[in-house]
């Protein structure tokens, strides 16, 4: 435990990256950053990694929450003969174990349903699914595909339309993204990595020959700039990758085309049950899933270019007027708008081809693979595109070329490295913290699911201060001490790391959000030291978020 702290000590953290130097700065610290951070941390690296904002605050929390090959993208494989489509589809159903395995108390499967309204559609699916299975590795253990009746597709789902003349079950995988790329981030701290959050790169410093030695960070908790120096530096930015490569060597072209996909949040009780429903096909082409995750339906995601990823997308009312009517014909009862709770956006960093503008392409065709890319003139290395299921072998192929011009003859052990949270978990440890420390049987689960084997430490953090054993907010499982939790062992920083990230609450309710906003201010407060208009600061600027989703969202009126 003593470890644990000291690891994630933020003002630790900063002092060292002021004062050490380091082998690999890693900038960006999402899946495929807090991946790359792991594995050359495992290898023996001196390692730091930085993110301008929170861990996974952009892209890598804001995904479908699956681990998957990508069924629409092996249907575009086969029909347009398109390798590179089918080579990242056998990538994903390779790595989409070892997701699992690694931490299973944040990633486990999932059994995904796809309506059918004839007995070809049946048929038609059910080849596609298999083939799908096929490309799985052999080490593989989820259930095989299968035809479903329309009784056992309704028993499964009740609120599906019963006009269905059946469907066709498979299955994947599901996590908590961005708990996930914090589990990342803390075991690659654990293997020796120094990380900080809220640090964004400003500027480069270069030697007479234009490579990077130093780049320059800004604080965005103080203010403060300061130089962190190292031998190589590993751009692990996603959309924003161009801006960084830009500053490195402005001469680079762009590389990345980026795509907005947006969610909505619905009442769980609209599918019931806890299987993903797959929309196959809506009218402009897109795969559609509504999906079970921590007591809500996700329903998304949509696939539109983007000029500016600069900006933070938000789920507008267009875009929840296309899901509510692609998923209308699927589901018995009448949705509308006022049924969304909470949403979100995200930016797909899309890798472009070296050769082209790509200006009229459409995003849904641009590939979903990764590439290293080294920049000679600042020495600069680059992992563009990729997606979270093939985070792994993404941060194994950069890692790798590091090592590679290093002169380093090291390889791989990721793929069988348990996470933080992951080693000594076990799905009954739910019942122990129920009798133990009289916890609540929901709040319990929570725990388990959310920090894995260090649900423990939280609930002593309750049993040391009896008050915090009280929920956030009526109506959602999480309790005050994880506010503490949060901020002591996972630097938490502001409202918005909490809310957002550490247990999701702002993509789930944004009323409860609200409602639960004073109570976790007030304890953020007393472990960070804010003076009393330091935590109001806090409180207006998340209420003001808060009323920009929804006011984007039009929220409160009829679709």
């Amino acid at each position: 435990m003593t470890r644990f702290i000291f690891i994630m000590n933020r003002n630790q953290n900063i002092r060292r990256l002021r004062d050490e130097s380091f082998d690999l700065c890693i900038i960006g610290a999402g899946a495929s950053g807090a991946g790359s951070a792991l594995d050359a941390a495992l290898r023996g690296l001196r390692v730091a990694l930085i993110d301008r904002d929170d861990f996974a605050s952009s892209t890598s929390s804001k995904s479908t929450k699956l681990v998957h090959g990508g069924v629409r993208y092996l249907e575009q494989a086969i029909k347009n003969f398109d390798f590179a489509q089918l080579r990242q589809v056998r990538h994903g159903l390779q790595e989409r174990h070892l997701v699992i395995q690694n931490a299973p108390h944040l990633a486990h499967p999932l059994g995904l349903l796809t309506p059918v309204f004839s007995w070809w559609e049946s048929m038609y699916f059910s080849i596609g699914l298999h083939l799908y299975g096929l490309f799985a590795s052999g080490k593989d253990r989820l259930p095989k595909s299968r035809r479903l009746s329309r009784k056992e597709a309704l028993a499964l789902m009740p609120g599906l339309h019963p006009r269905i003349y059946g469907a066709v079950l498979y299955y994947d995988g599901q996590l908590d993204d961005a708990r996930y790329a914090l589990a990342l981030t803390q075991s690659a701290a654990q293997a020796g990595a120094v990380v900080a959050n809220h640090l964004e790169v400003i500027d480069c410093q270069k030697d007479t020959s234009g490579s990077i030695h130093a780049i320059l960070v800004k604080d965005h908790l103080n203010g403060e700039e300061f130089f962190i120096r190292s031998q190589h530096f590993l751009n692990c930015t996603g959309p924003g990758a161009d801006a960084v490569r830009h500053l490195a060597n402005p001469q680079l072209p762009v590389r990345i085309r980026a795509s907005k996909g947006v969610h909505a949040v619905l009442p769980l009780e609209i599918l019931g049950g806890n299987t993903a429903l797959l929309i196959p096909k809506t009218r402009d082409g897109r795969v559609v899933f509504a999906v079970p995750f921590k007591g809500a339906l996700l329903l998304g995601t949509t696939d539109d270019p983007v000029m500016d990823a600069k900006s933070e997308p938000v789920l507008d009312e267009n875009e929840i007027d296309f899901l509510l009517e692609t998923l209308q014909p699927f589901v018995n009862q009448p949705i509308h708008r006022n049924m969304v709770h909470a949403g979100f956006g995200g930016l797909r960093p899309l890798l472009a081809a070296m050769d082209r503008t790509h200006k009229k392409v459409k995003t849904k065709s641009l590939l979903r693979d990764h590439e290293v890319e080294y920049d000679p003139v600042s020495g600069l290395f680059s992992l563009l595109g990729g997606k979270w299921t093939t985070y792994r072998l993404m941060a194994r192929d950069a890692v790798d070329a590091i090592c590679k011009t290093m002169q380093l003859p090291t390889a791989s052990i990721t793929a069988s490295h348990l996470l933080a949270g992951a080693e000594g978990w076990s799905p009954d440890l739910h019942l122990f913290l129920q009798s133990e420390y009289g916890l609540d049987s929901d709040t319990s689960a929570h725990l388990c699911l959310t920090y894995g084997a260090k649900a423990q430490q939280v609930a002593e953090l309750a049993r040391e201060h009896p008050e915090w054993t009280a929920r956030i907010v009526s109506g959602f499982p999480a309790i005050r001490a994880e506010v503490a939790f949060a901020v002591r062992f996972e630097m938490a920083c502001t409202l918005r790391d909490f809310m957002a990230r550490r247990i999701r609450l702002e993509i789930l309710d944004w009323q409860l959000a609200r409602q639960a906003l004073p109570v976790v201010a007030r304890i953020m407060a007393e472990e960070l030291d804010w003076s009393e208009n330091e935590m109001q600061m806090q409180i207006d600027a998340y209420k003001n978020l808060l009323d920009l989703f929804e006011s984007h969202a039009g929220k409160g009126t009829n679709a």
